[in-house]
């Protein structure tokens, strides 16, 4: 019995860190009705912007951010301002033509530049964990990756909920006529929705890289995350990403403790299916 409590214990922590890899997929959708194919590839670029920053300065790989938020703020801006944002009010299909071809640019990019070779960003967090009552024990890392994404998720939803931007981002997403009868430029909006989004990113990209290897080609895998996570707890929605994050994490763990850890990544996506067969817009999505 302690050992499916430990699985779900586990599962929920890691959850936490698939809310957050999320956490951006989410808010462009529900913002731009778009769907961001190159996220995964923004995450994996800031885990080597990271990795940089570690090798010149010699920080803790989280001390990073500082420098790694603002950088990739400013990569999400300017691909909204000078790609997306061209074909924004033409459907949903350049817009996913558009952002394929970007994730396939920036993971050639990474290639040539960082290399095939595994690379992660060295923690001593990895090794440690915490005894629960000499029961069992919770990896450090995994408690740290879920405090963190709960975190980014209530200041997005602080954001989003008590600030002018905030509004304006909001009015944009609900009724961009009336928003821009109010005097909200959309495309601006949009701009900033992105680089809100690449910030998320970047956090997802320095938890990743903290907890496992990554390459150039890793941002597929957690673009896959991110799909299951917002499907399962509903497109556009915050508080449903982080639920979904949970499940997800939840049901691969628990799953692998109870079919075997080769059946972890099909007992979670059986989860998927189940939740698109009884309510397609996930959790707390609304029709």
């Amino acid at each position: 019995m302690l050992a499916y409590l430990e699985a779900v214990m586990n599962g929920a922590l890691l959850g936490g860190l698939y809310a957050v890899i999320g956490i951006g997929l989410s808010l462009v959708f529900g913002i731009m009705k778009q769907v961001n194919l190159a996220h995964g590839e923004l995450m994996i670029l800031a885990s080597y912007f990271s990795l940089m920053t570690l090798q010149i300065s010699g920080l803790h790989p989280l001390l990073t951010l500082v420098a790694v938020l603002p950088a990739m703020f400013l990569v999400g801006y300017l691909i909204q301002k000078t790609l997306f944002n061209r074909v924004i009010e033409k459907g949903m299909e350049p817009f996913l033509m558009i952002s394929f071809g970007l994730s396939i640019i920036l993971q050639n990019i990474m290639l040539l530049t960082f290399t095939p070779d595994a690379r992660s960003l060295k923690s001593d967090l990895v090794i440690k964990s915490l005894d629960i009552f000499g029961l069992f024990n919770l990896p450090v890392i995994n408690l740290m990756n879920f405090f963190v994404g709960l975190v980014v998720l209530i200041v997005l939803y602080l954001f989003m909920k008590k600030t002018y931007l905030g509004w304006a981002i909001t009015a944009a997403a609900d009724n961009i006529t009336a928003a821009r009868l109010m005097g909200v430029n959309p495309k601006k909006v949009y701009c900033v929705a992105m680089g809100i989004a690449a910030v998320t990113a970047a956090i997802s990209g320095v938890l990743v890289g903290m907890t496992f290897t990554f390459y150039p080609h890793s941002g597929t895998q957690y673009l896959i995350i991110a799909f299951g996570v917002v499907i399962i707890g509903g497109l556009g929605s915050l508080p449903g990403t982080f639920l979904g994050g949970l499940i997800l994490g939840v049901s691969q763990l628990l799953g692998g403790r109870i079919l075997g850890p080769g059946f972890q990544s099909l007992s979670g996506y059986l989860i998927l299916l189940l939740v698109l067969t009884l309510r397609p817009q996930g959790i707390l999505g609304r029709r």
